[in-house]
Formats: structure tokens, C-alpha cells, sequence
């Protein structure tokens, strides 16, 4: 790694943890919040704007865009990604547990009506089976099981690399854990597995929807990790670029 790369990263996670300590929200702390929630919702079917996402990040309020409704499961479910991120940089120095992935989940989850409404558990496994495309998921007794293999698995790696987090990337979501949420919650730990073992941030994007469901299909039915780990990467350079200048000053970049 080039030694402007290693600066940038330690920098990186300096900063993150400093401006979300005294909340301020026009740096990288913030962008990383509103990147993440707005992509990670999107994907998953959100209907809030770019623009809503960060008026609710930054003054608790929103616009309706000039549309006339706005699904009150997104606002909940845009609340819960910001508090899940927070949990995410404050449990950094801790290693990946089940413990710290239902706390995600409870973050996110917490105050959807709509969760609670149809008896989907909050913060813990599913009850009920359930489907992701063609992937047949673990059943919810097998899942308990399957969860501590794969987190006991992983932990044992000392210095994981980009290909070991696109393997639990592909696990986890064919395991399909909870009721809902698996893919959000699923970005997040790669978010930051990436971000404390000195990888550049993955953040997937909704532009890049199609390809990051096809590597991943590859992925679960092929066992082929190749593409999945190769679009990890060009994530990681579009966020490096796009971020680099708020992160290191103009003279070291130059």
C-alpha cells in the first residue's frame, strides 16, 4: 500500500470518530452517514431523494420533493441507518460478534411500525422463513448455528483480506438472518470490517445495483468470489477519489 493511502486511511478513521464525538456533520463523518443510508435504503426499495436523506441527517427535517407522499417505513428506516452507523464506529475496537450484528439490527429496526405491526422480531434472528431472488435461505432453527460457524470462522482470520470479506458478505446474505434488513445490515459489517482492518471503505451504491446483485448471485451459486471481490474494489477507489480531498490536505495529495 502506498504510504499516501496508509495516511489517508489512518487519517480517515481519526476523523470519523472525532466528528461524530462532536457532531459535526459538514465533513466526512457526514458525508459517510449520508452515503451509506441513502444507498444502502435504495437499494432496498426507499423512495427518499439524495436531498431528503441529508436535510434529515443534518436538520432533523424534510422536504416532500414535490412529491406528494412520502412512505413513513423510509423516514423510520433512514433514522434507524443513522444509528446503526453510530454503533458501527463506536464498537470498532471490538471484534465482530453476533452480539454487535443483532444490536445493528435493533438499531435499524427499532422504530418501524410496519416491523413491529407484522410480529417481525427486533434485534433478533427471524421466526418465520423467507426468500432473497432464487437463493433458498437458512431456515430460522438452522440459523443460530449457521451464524456462530460463520462469525467463528471469520474471527479466526487475524488480518482479513478484501476476498475474506466478499466470502462473508456472500454467507451472510445467503444466510439471511432476520426477517428483514439482511441487506443493510449485511453492507454495514462490510462497511466496517473494511474501515478496521485498514481497507478502504465498501460502500455499495444504488447506480451500481445490477452489477453488485449479479457478482453476488455469482457468489452464493458459484462459489465464484472473483467479480464480488473485483466490484469491492472499484467501490473502494470511488469512495478513496471522491473523499481523498476532505480527508488529507491539497499540498500531500498534489
Amino acid at each position: 500500500m502506498s504510504n499516501i493511502k496508509q495516511q489517508y486511511l489512518e487519517e480517515l478513521k481519526k476523523q470519523l470518530l472525532y466528528e461524530m464525538k462532536t457532531e459535526k456533520r459538514g465533513g466526512i463523518y457526514g458525508l459517510a452517514q449520508r452515503t451509506m443510508a441513502y444507498n444502502s435504503n435504495r437499494i432496498e426499495g426507499s423512495t427518499l431523494t439524495e436531498r431528503q436523506t441529508a436535510s434529515m441527517f443534518e436538520t432533523g427535517t424534510i422536504s416532500n420533493d414535490d412529491d406528494l407522499f412520502i412512505r413513513t417505513k423510509d423516514i423510520e428506516e433512514m433514522t434507524g441507518h443513522f444509528r446503526m452507523f453510530n454503533q458501527t464506529l463506536q464498537t470498532l475496537t471490538e471484534p465482530l460478534s453476533i452480539a454487535i450484528i443483532k444490536q445493528m439490527h435493533y438499531n435499524l429496526k427499532v422504530g418501524v411500525f410496519e416491523d413491529v405491526a407484522n410480529g417481525y422480531p427486533c434485534g433478533e434472528f427471524k421466526n418465520r422463513k423467507n426468500y432473497v431472488s432464487t437463493i433458498t435461505t437458512t431456515l430460522p432453527e438452522d440459523v443460530p448455528a449457521h451464524m456462530e460457524e460463520l462469525i467463528s470462522r471469520y474471527t479466526r482470520i487475524q488480518s482479513p483480506a478484501l476476498e475474506d470479506l466478499a466470502a462473508f458478505h456472500a454467507e451472510y446474505e445467503h444466510i439471511h438472518p432476520f426477517q428483514d434488513g439482511n441487506g443493510r445490515t449485511g453492507r454495514m459489517i462490510l462497511f466496517r470490517e473494511s474501515l478496521k482492518h485498514g481497507m478502504i471503505p465498501v460502500i455499495i451504491r444504488n447506480e451500481n445495483k445490477a452489477a453488485y446483485v449479479r457478482c453476488l448471485n455469482d457468489a452464493q451459486t458459484k462459489g465464484d468470489l472473483k467479480n464480488l471481490t473485483k466490484y469491492f474494489e472499484e467501490e473502494q477507489d470511488a469512495f478513496y477519489k471522491e473523499t481523498i480531498a476532505i480527508i488529507l490536505p491539497y499540498d500531500m495529495i498534489k
